[in-house]
C-alpha cells in the first residue's frame, strides 16, 4: 500500500488483502458464504441478525417503537452478527442477505417464511405490515420516503467515505478527509434548514424517516460517531440536535439502541435480545 501522493492505478486492479484498514481482514471483491454455518431461530414471528451499528439500530429501534404501540405481533428475537469476525459470510446469513450486510431478517408470521435485507427496505417493510410511523396521506407518505431514500442515498459518503477516512483508515489522508468532510457537512445543512421549517423530517409525525436518519445523523450530531464531533463543528447545526435530542429521549430509541451492542458502557450492551425482560437482566454489567 503505497503512502505518497503520486499512486498511479495499475492497467488491471487487483486484490490487495492487506489494502483496507481497520476493516481489511474482512473485506474482499467477492460474494458469497466463506464457511457454512446455520443461523439459529428463536420462537417470536421475527427474527433479526444485526449489529449496533447505525443500519443496525434503524431496525432494532423500530421493533421497539412498534412494540411500545402495543403490536405484540411484532415481537422479535435479535441475534449478534459479529461483522468484524466474519458472521456475515456464513451460509445461512448469506441466504437471508446474498450481500452480506446487517441487518437481515426473517418474517416467520407469514405462511411463506419471508427474508427482508437492507435497513430501509426492512424499515418501510415492517412500517407497511403493522400500518404504523408511515403517513396514508398520499403526499405524506411521498414526502416520508423521499427523506427514507435520502438517507439510504447519502449516507454512504458519511460512513464508507467520512467515517472510513477519518476514523479507519490505516493513515491520514489530506484529500478524502476533506472531500467527505465537506459532503457530510453539506448534508447536515440539509437537514438542518428542513428541521428549520418542521418538527419531524417528513412534517408533523415521527416516521420511519426519522428512525433511518436519527440512526446516523441524530447520533452523529450527539457525538457518537467517530469521534468527529468537534472536528465537523456538530453544534453548529442546532435544529438537527434539537431534533436528535428529542429522539433520543424517546424510550423504544433508548431500547433499541441497546440491541446487538458490543461496545462502551456494558449496561447498554444486550448482545442479544429474545425478550422485553431482558433490557433489566441480561445486559452485559448483569452477566
Amino acid at each position: 500500500m503505497t503512502k505518497t501522493d503520486d499512486y498511479t492505478p495499475p492497467e488491471v486492479w487487483k486484490w490487495d488483502a492487506e489494502n483496507g484498514g481497520h476493516f481489511a481482514s474482512i473485506n474482499r471483491p467477492i460474494a458469497g458464504a466463506t464457511h457454512d454455518k446455520e443461523l439459529p431461530v428463536g420462537t417470536h414471528p421475527f427474527q433479526l441478525y444485526s449489529l449496533a451499528t447505525p443500519n443496525g439500530v434503524k431496525v432494532t429501534i423500530m421493533f421497539e417503537e412498534l412494540l411500545a404501540l402495543g403490536f405484540t405481533d411484532a415481537e422479535y428475537d435479535a441475534w449478534l452478527i459479529r461483522i468484524d469476525q466474519g458472521d456475515q459470510f456464513g451460509s445461512g446469513f448469506v441466504g437471508v442477505n446474498p450481500n452480506s450486510k446487517i441487518p437481515a431478517l426473517m418474517d416467520y408470521s407469514i405462511k411463506t417464511p419471508t427474508r427482508i435485507f437492507e435497513s430501509g427496505a426492512i424499515l418501510l417493510y415492517l412500517a407497511e405490515k403493522f400500518n404504523a410511523f408511515l403517513p396514508t396521506d398520499a403526499t405524506a407518505r411521498t414526502e416520508c420516503l423521499s427523506w427514507l431514500f435520502w438517507q439510504m442515498g447519502s449516507a454512504p459518503y458519511l460512513g464508507g467515505g467520512f467515517g472510513h477516512f477519518y476514523a479507519y483508515a490505516p493513515y491520514k489522508m489530506e484529500y478524502p478527509i476533506n472531500r467527505f468532510a465537506m459532503e457530510t457537512k453539506r448534508q447536515l445543512d440539509v437537514l438542518d434548514q428542513r428541521l428549520g421549517l418542521v418538527q419531524f423530517i417528513a412534517g408533523s409525525d415521527y416516521t420511519i424517516a426519522d428512525i433511518a436518519i436519527w440512526a446516523w445523523y441524530g447520533q452523529l450530531v450527539l457525538g457518537r460517531q467517530y469521534n468527529a464531533a468537534t472536528f465537523l463543528d456538530v453544534d453548529s447545526y442546532q435544529n438537527v440536535k434539537k431534533w436528535a435530542e428529542l429522539i433520543d429521549a424517546r424510550p423504544a430509541v433508548q431500547r433499541g439502541r441497546m440491541v446487538n451492542k458490543v461496545s462502551g458502557d456494558l449496561s447498554l450492551q444486550l448482545h442479544e435480545r429474545h425478550d422485553a425482560s431482558d433490557f433489566d437482566t441480561k445486559t452485559q454489567d448483569k452477566i
